[in-house]
């Protein structure tokens, strides 16, 4: 049944990626302001080193830059049917194209060096094996920055600073919590994700269910009723709000009724091959200069063209 509505929802974003923009995603508790405090934020230009010499770089030796992503993971990477709002070709699927943040972020380090970006679409749990396979160069696919999956990678960035919260309808009891400490119900998250192995275990009034294989089948457990609430980051909410307008944030983030989560644990990050320092660094190069406020508009930026029903 979770591949059945994975596979809905895919198919769903892959039909409305003509219904772009779409309202803001509502907000229960505490709004966190991302929308408002970088509408007048400027993007920086993509600083020109076209002219370093990357041939010794491992994987981009021939200057393409292979990523990995799920593709389906709106606003951080989603699947539409042209390169409107620069969505690029998904070289393991005909026809298809990626956008989203995490295409948006991968191109900015391409155009850096003078790369061509190429994009294959990868099941989540699917994405560090690639890797480590050789079939691709990296992943940026809003992973989390965890000490379990630095151990099997090494890791650039971060390239988003992220959030906790969770997401309810907005008519639900839940959309009425004013801290984890009154969320009662059924919940999830998806797997491989400290959303489900650290967050929701400190919500003592829910009853945890068998995580989700993926961000839309996570989406989609909540907005059809399967759980009363799940547990996310701010963009992933933030996007799942946009495509459906009966969902609700719930961000506890000024109170002290909140998830304890170590920072370094939700930032998110590039996976490249554990010792793969050169391209990590290169990497690096490019998003240092970079600050939340940036990565923030960025994001709405994507939220702004991801598709919408």
């Amino acid at each position: 049944m979770k591949k059945i509505l994975a596979l809905t929802l895919a198919l769903v974003l892959a039909l409305s990626l003509c219904a772009c923009g779409g309202g803001n995603a509502d907000t229960t508790t505490t709004d966190n302001g991302d929308a408002a405090d970088t509408a007048t934020v400027e993007i920086p230009p993509v600083e020109d080193l076209t002219g370093t010499d990357t041939s010794a770089i491992p994987g981009v030796e021939d200057g393409v830059l292979t990523v990995g992503m799920e593709c389906t993971y709106a606003p951080y990477n989603w699947t539409q049917t042209d390169d409107s709002n620069g969505a690029v070709p998904i070289v393991n699927n005909p026809g298809s194209y990626a956008n989203g943040y995490d295409v948006m972020i991968a191109q900015r380090i391409c155009d850096t060096y003078g790369w061509k970006l190429e994009v294959q679409a990868i099941e989540w749990d699917g994405l560090i094996p690639a890797l480590n396979a050789g079939t691709i160069d990296a992943v940026i696919a809003g992973q989390s920055m965890t000490t379990s999956r630095m151990e099997q990678v090494d890791m650039a960035g971060p390239y988003f600073y992220a959030s906790i919260v969770c997401v309810a309808k907005k008519d639900s009891e839940q959309a009425k919590a004013k801290g984890i400490s009154e969320l009662t119900g059924t919940c999830t998250a998806q797997s491989g994700t400290i959303w489900y192995t650290d967050c929701l275990p400190q919500v003592e009034g829910a009853q945890i269910m068998a995580q989700s294989e993926s961000a839309p089948a996570m989406i989609m457990a909540v907005e059809s009723g399967t759980v009363d609430f799940i547990c996310t980051d701010m963009p992933t909410a933030m996007g799942a709000c946009t495509t459906y307008s009966d969902l609700a944030i719930l961000d506890f983030s000024n109170s002290e009724d909140n998830f304890k989560v170590d920072e370094g644990q939700i930032n998110i990050g590039i996976s490249v091959v554990k010792g793969n320092t050169e391209l990590k660094d290169a990497m690096d190069k490019v998003l240092a200069p970079l600050n939340a406020d940036i990565f923030n508009a960025i994001m709405n930026q994507a939220i702004a063209v991801q598709p919408t029903i």
